[in-house]
């Protein structure tokens, strides 16, 4: 059996990306999407979060296993020094730890980068999301009420906060991703999660 390998998505990985997605956007109502972005939409979101955020890929045996990723929290300058996260994992692949994995490779990269905060929306009741991202340090921020409706009912969403670094009184610039990209210890900042994955 080849090692688990966490590294930067390509737009090559969309296919499999989308496919892991499309489920979650079809069957339930952990994202709040009500049409599955197929391969080519995908990429375009690879692509474009690639520019200035991570997104990561797992692979177990050459197969993309599980997916995790960093965006804007909000528009307004303020807020730069905050993104929002998701991680989806393949379900032949769950149970593996493998969202904890790509977590803990995210946060490594976001603290490389300079970021403060990273906030995770779930859609409630989800008790095994809760319990991935508790178990990885997120903790409770408040619920949105009745905020979605899809699937014939409304839902709420409960929000989770984990702080990245120690705040600083003056915050130093965010880091772009190539940047960091360039150092030595990026393959290491990548690898942070790989030791927690189970057979």
């Amino acid at each position: 059996m080849v090692q688990p390998l966490i590294r930067l998505a390509t737009a090559d990985d969309a296919p499999a990306i989308a496919e892991i997605y499309r489920p979650i956007v079809e069957s339930t109502p952990i994202s709040f999407e009500t049409v599955a972005p197929d391969a080519d939409e995908m990429r375009r979101r690879i692509e474009n979060i690639l520019g200035s955020h991570p997104w990561l890929v797992c692979e177990r045996d050459g197969v993309v296993a599980g997916y995790v990723y960093a965006s804007k929290h909000r528009e307004r300058a303020a807020y730069r020094w905050s993104v929002d996260t998701s991680v989806y994992v393949d379900d032949r692949f769950r149970r593996r730890r493998i969202g904890h994995a790509l977590y803990l490779s995210l946060f490594a990269v976001l603290s490389a980068q300079g970021y403060a905060n990273a906030f995770a929306g779930i859609t409630l009741p989800s008790p095994a999301s809760v319990g991935l991202h508790e178990h990885v340090g997120f903790t409770p921020v408040g619920v949105y009420r009745r905020v979605g409706y899809k699937l014939g009912a409304w839902h709420d969403v409960g929000w989770w906060q984990r702080s990245l670094e120690r705040p600083e009184e003056e915050p130093s610039s965010i880091r772009g991703l190539s940047e960091v990209q360039q150092r030595n210890e990026f393959g290491a900042l990548l690898a942070a999660g790989l030791a927690v994955i189970r057979d």
